[in-house]
C-alpha cells in the first residue's frame, strides 16, 4: 500500500513542533540559588552607601544664609522658607496625583472608569481655580509687607522679634568704599577706618552709606542682611544689624573685573565691650586717611590685607561720592548747579579739565588692566575696528592725554576694510537730550 502526502499533515507536523518549542522556552530555567541574595545585598550596601556619602557631602556646606546671624537676614530666610512652602502647596499635589492617575487608569487595569465622553466637573474646576488663587494672592501680600518692612533704606523699627529698639540707642554710621578689589571702612563717629575688615557692637543697629570708586559692585554680608549695589557718583542705604557675636564673611557679589574673586572681607560681631576694644586698637595702628593716602589706596590691587587708619579726613566720604576726591576737581554737587543755572557759559572749557575723573589712573599709570579703548583715553592694543563704530582718532579724543597726536588718518588707516560703509547702530545715532535736573 503506498503512502500518500497530505497539506494538512505537514502542517499538523509543524504546529506539534511548535507547540513543543513554545513549552520548552516557557519552562522557568533552575537558577542557582546562591546568585539572588548576594545581588540583594549588593544592590542595599550600594544604596546605604550612597545615603551616608551625599549626608557627609551636606554635613560640610555652609548654608549661612538660611542660618543667619542678624535679624534683617532672618526675615528675608523665613519670607523664602515661607513662599517656598505655599508654592509647595500646589507643586507636590500635582506630582503626587500624577503618578496616581498614572496607576489607576493604566491600561491594565479593569476597574477603572472608562468615561470618552466627560468633558466638564464644576467641583474640579473650582479647585484647580481657587486653590492657585489664593496662593497667589498670599505671595502677593508677603511681597508687599516685605517690600516695605525690608526696604533697605528704611531705618530699622527692631532688634529681632519682640524686641524694639531702645529709645536712647544711636546707630552706628558705617561709610563703605568699594574699591578695585577691596574694601573700605569708615566710621565717622570714631574717626577711624579699615580695609578688607569691619565691626560692629551686637544689637546696635547699622547704618551703612555705600558707594563705588570706578565700577559697579555688590556690598553683601549673608549673615546680615541681603546684597545692595555699591555705584560710582551715587550714594546707596543699608539698615541691618547683627544679633550674635562671631566672624562672617562678607563678599561682592558682583563681577568687577580680574580681582573679584578675592574681593571679600571679614565682618566681625562682638561685644560692646569688644568693639571698643577694636576701635582703641584701630586707632592706636596710627597712618591717616587723607585725600592723598586714598588716592594711593584706591589704585588697583588684589588679596590686601586688612589694615587700620587712626584719623580719616573731614567728609572724604562726601568727596568719594561727589567724585572729587582728588583736589581742584569738581564734584557732582557742583556740576549739577551749574547745569540748574542754565550752564557755564565761556566758563565751560575750563570746567571740562575739572570734570575729568577716569582719566586721572591713565595720568598716574594706574590703569585696570581691563580699561576699555576710548574711555581709557589711550590708543587701542588691537587694530580691530569694533562693529558700528565709525573710524576714529583716538589719540586725539583725549586732548593730547596719551602719548602724542597722531598722523591725519592715522586711526582711519587702522580700521579695517569698509568699517566705515556699514550705518552705526540706533543707539548711537539717537540724538542726545539735556538732562532734567
Amino acid at each position: 500500500m503506498q503512502a500518500s502526502h497530505s497539506p494538512l499533515t505537514g502542517h499538523a507536523l509543524l504546529r506539534v513542533s511548535a507547540d513543543r518549542e513554545e513549552t520548552v522556552m516557557d519552562k522557568p530555567q533552575a537558577k542557582p540559588a546562591a546568585q539572588n541574595p548576594p545581588r540583594l545585598r549588593v544592590s542595599r550596601v550600594t544604596r546605604l552607601v550612597a545615603l551616608l556619602g551625599s549626608g557627609a557631602l551636606l554635613s560640610g556646606c555652609n548654608l549661612v544664609v538660611m542660618d543667619p546671624s542678624g535679624d534683617v537676614a532672618v526675615q528675608q530666610r523665613n519670607l523664602i522658607i515661607a513662599s517656598t512652602a505655599l508654592m509647595l502647596l500646589v507643586i507636590v499635589p500635582v506630582i503626587v496625583l500624577t503618578f496616581l492617575f498614572a496607576r489607576r487608569y493604566r491600561a491594565s487595569n479593569p476597574k477603572a472608569n472608562y468615561d470618552p465622553d466627560w468633558h466638564h466637573s464644576t467641583r474640579l474646576e473650582v479647585v484647580i481655580w481657587t486653590i492657585p488663587l489664593l496662593i497667589v494672592m498670599a505671595l502677593g501680600a508677603m511681597t508687599w509687607i516685605s517690600t516695605h518692612t525690608l526696604d533697605p533704606f528704611r531705618p530699622l523699627s527692631r532688634l529681632g522679634p519682640k524686641r524694639p529698639i531702645p529709645a536712647d540707642t544711636k546707630p552706628l554710621d558705617v561709610q563703605v568704599v568699594a574699591l578695585d578689589w577691596k574694601w573700605l571702612f569708615i566710621y565717622p563717629e570714631y574717626g577711624i577706618a579699615s580695609v578688607n575688615e569691619m565691626a560692629a557692637p551686637v544689637d546696635r543697629p547699622i547704618a551703612f552709606r555705600i558707594t563705588s570708586s570706578s565700577v559697579w559692585n555688590t556690598f553683601y554680608v549673608p549673615a546680615l542682611a541681603g546684597m545692595i549695589y555699591a555705584m560710582p557718583g551715587m550714594e546707596t542705604k543699608l539698615h541691618a544689624v547683627i544679633n550674635k557675636e562671631g566672624n562672617f564673611r562678607g563678599l561682592s557679589a558682583h563681577y568687577s573685573g580680574s580681582g573679584f574673586s578675592r574681593m571679600n572681607f571679614g565682618f566681625r560681631g562682638l561685644s560692646s565691650d569688644g568693639f571698643s576694644q577694636w576701635v582703641a586698637n584701630a586707632k592706636a595702628a596710627g597712618g591717616s586717611l587723607d585725600r592723598d593716602a586714598y588716592l594711593t589706596l584706591e589704585k588697583p590691587s588684589e588679596a590686601e590685607p586688612v589694615r587700620y587708619y587712626g584719623a580719616v579726613a573731614d567728609r572724604i566720604f562726601d568727596a568719594i561720592v561727589g567724585m572729587c576726591p582728588e583736589q581742584g576737581q569738581m564734584c557732582v554737587a557742583e556740576m549739577h548747579h551749574i547745569d540748574s543755572m542754565g550752564g557755564g557759559g565761556k566758563d565751560s572749557d575750563e570746567h571740562r579739565g575739572r570734570l575729568e575723573y577716569d582719566n586721572r589712573r591713565l595720568e598716574s599709570g594706574s590703569e585696570p588692566p581691563g580699561a576699555t579703548v576710548p574711555a581709557s583715553g589711550r590708543p587701542s592694543r588691537s587694530d580691530t575696528q569694533p562693529e558700528g563704530m565709525m573710524p576714529r582718532d583716538q589719540e586725539r579724543a583725549r586732548g593730547g592725554v596719551s602719548d602724542g597726536p597722531a598722523a591725519p588718518g592715522a586711526a582711519q588707516d587702522r580700521a579695517p576694510q569698509g568699517a566705515g560703509e556699514a550705518p552705526a547702530p540706533n543707539q548711537l545715532n539717537t540724538p542726545s537730550t539735556g538732562h532734567q535736573h
